[in-house]
């Protein structure tokens, strides 16, 4: 008779494989794994509405475009993987943090949940024509996540720059810029001088290492090493930039050497002054010799008669 004793040793060796698959398969598939598909991360996510927000077809970032005075619409999506709600705040940032509008700062997610909050961006009616970053915080659990958000404002654009408070002090001249279009521009500047004998001072156009914001003013100085001792001088600024904007300005300013004054300062000072009044000395000589001229009587007028008895009274000695 056959003995049995191989199939009584089959059968713990078959629970034994059975029990090693479940517990490989309890290790594999965590307890709490995400309905999102693979590549979602462990934690909760926030992420522009739409596009398979979890696969390759996911938005960067919200667009939104529109012109001022606009409403626009869109939606952030909340994926929460947990057990448990997740609880998040919502808010804008950025420079068109303000504009953002949420029908409520503080929405709940229930667990293993996605949940798709709506929000709007009301673009201001002063709003500049051009583009407008900014972001969507939203704060849970202890983490905080950001959604980038780039909006177009449409409108025409316009140019104008001014250069305004111009100074000439030493060896700087001050002055200000301000963009007063609704556009970015990158300024371009030109200098010039001129005194008492002719040209000081002579830069060419170029480009300042700055972009100047729609309304944004700008102190600046430019330096002036080489300025004269003893001038008078005026100093005329030009900027000019994309879009057809440009304006210029000018400021005088007298050069003389402080006080106390040495060597050649003092020589030219005091030669200044004997000049002037040497002018006034001649010009006082050539008054008074004038009235006297206008004064005095005409030649042979008053001497004739005194000639004519002189030459009578020596004719009547003689006789």
């Amino acid at each position: 008779m056959p003995q049995s004793t191989p199939y009584v040793h089959r059968r713990p060796f078959a629970l034994a494989v059975l029990f090693g698959a479940l517990l490989l398969s309890l290790l594999v598939v965590p307890p709490a794994a995400a309905d999102d598909g693979p590549g979602t991360p462990a934690g909760w996510t926030a992420r522009p509405a739409g596009g398979g927000s979890a696969g390759e077809d996911a938005r960067p970032y919200v667009y939104l475009e529109g012109t001022p005075g606009t409403v626009l619409q869109d939606r952030l999506s909340v994926t929460n993987p947990a057990r448990t709600p997740l609880t998040v705040r919502l808010r804008g940032d950025g420079p068109a943090g303000p504009w953002f509008r949420f029908a409520a700062d503080t929405v709940t997610v229930p667990a293993r949940t996605r949940a798709d909050v709506p929000f709007a961006l009301a673009v201001p009616r002063d709003a500049v024509p051009g583009g407008v970053a900014g972001e969507i915080l939203t704060v849970g659990g202890g983490e905080e996540r950001r959604v980038p958000v780039r909006v177009r404002v449409g409108g025409p654009s316009l140019a104008a720059l001014t250069v305004e408070d111009v100074e000439v002090s030493g060896r700087t001249i001050r002055y200000a810029l301000v963009n007063r279009g609704n556009a970015p521009l990158r300024p371009r500047l030109s200098v010039r001088a001129e005194g008492a004998f002719g040209t000081l001072l002579d830069r060419q156009a170029r480009p300042l290492p700055l972009e100047l914001a729609p309304g944004r003013r700008v102190e600046l100085t430019e330096p002036w090493p080489d300025a004269p001792a003893l001038d008078s001088v005026t100093v005329r600024l030009r900027v000019t930039a994309e879009g057809g904007a440009r304006d210029e300005a000018a400021a005088s300013a007298a050069y003389v050497p402080p006080a106390p004054v040495t060597g050649a300062g003092l020589l030219a000072l005091a030669f200044l002054a004997v000049l002037g009044a040497r002018a006034y000395r001649r010009g006082r000589w050539r008054t008074g010799t004038s009235a006297a001229a206008a004064t005095a009587p005409a030649p042979g007028t008053d001497k004739q008669p005194a000639e004519e008895e002189r030459h009578l009274e020596t004719a009547g000695a003689e006789s």
